[in-house]
């Protein structure tokens, strides 16, 4: 008997989806207890998790690079799902209904509502900026070839930037939290249809049809090896 006939759930998200998830987040964490020490002398202390601040300061830039790959692929992932749709618009329009939590007046929305596509479009910007004023002051790899102005442009950009990015991960974090089944949609891969069809409508509707033409296809050639009934 077929998946699709007997499973009350839906996958939402690939094994490799979770993995490569997990991997950004994680080094994005990492990130910022490594970064934090030399942005302010209160965190000075976080440089002990890494083996002491020389080591804090060699570990971050590749860190960096690693979370930026990671993040790399998983953009191309969901890129196609984190466009702005006219739904998305309205839905955003509506933010005081959201933030209310009446779901009864807000519009259908598709695998991701606008608030997960801006976090993903916010992230995508400043993981590229970070990315780049990071390279101008990792001293080791560009030395005196950037100008002394540039670096502290840089560094201070690069700040200012990950304030931004860490504020965008909490949210996302508060979010995932606030939606119950969002985070375990996450950890397991899989939602109930019923929670598919309350938070995100369109594509549950999706999904349906696609079950609906598997049914279709299975009923006009029950035979699982593809060959028609002599």
């Amino acid at each position: 008997m077929s998946l699709a006939k007997t499973d009350p759930s839906l996958q939402r998200y690939s094994l490799w989806n979770r993995l490569n998830h997990w991997l950004v987040a994680i080094s994005f964490v990492l990130l910022v207890l490594s970064g934090l020490p030399f942005f302010h002398p209160f965190f000075w202390s976080l440089t002990g998790l890494f083996g002491g601040p020389t080591m804090t300061r060699i570990l971050h830039p590749w860190i960096g690079l690693f979370m930026a790959v990671m993040f790399v692929i998983l953009a191309i992932s969901f890129f196609r799902e984190s466009l702005m749709r006219r739904h998305d618009i309205q839905w955003l329009k509506q933010i005081r209904d959201v933030l209310s939590n009446r779901a009864d007046k807000l519009p259908p929305v598709g695998k991701n509502n606008a608030g997960q596509k801006l976090v993903y479009w916010i992230m995508l910007g400043s993981i590229a900026l970070l990315l780049i004023t990071g390279f101008l002051i990792w001293q080791p790899v560009v030395g005196q070839a950037v100008p002394i102005t540039l670096r502290r442009l840089a560094s201070m950009g690069h700040a200012y930037v990950a304030f931004l990015a860490i504020i965008t991960l909490i949210i996302h974090i508060y979010s995932g939290i606030w939606v119950k089944g969002s985070f375990q949609a996450m950890v397991r891969g899989r939602v109930s249809k019923a929670w598919a069809r309350h938070h995100h409508s369109l594509w549950y509707e999706e999904e349906m049809e696609k079950e609906r033409k598997y049914r279709n296809i299975t009923m006009r050639n029950p035979d699982p090896t593809g060959e028609e009934p002599s």
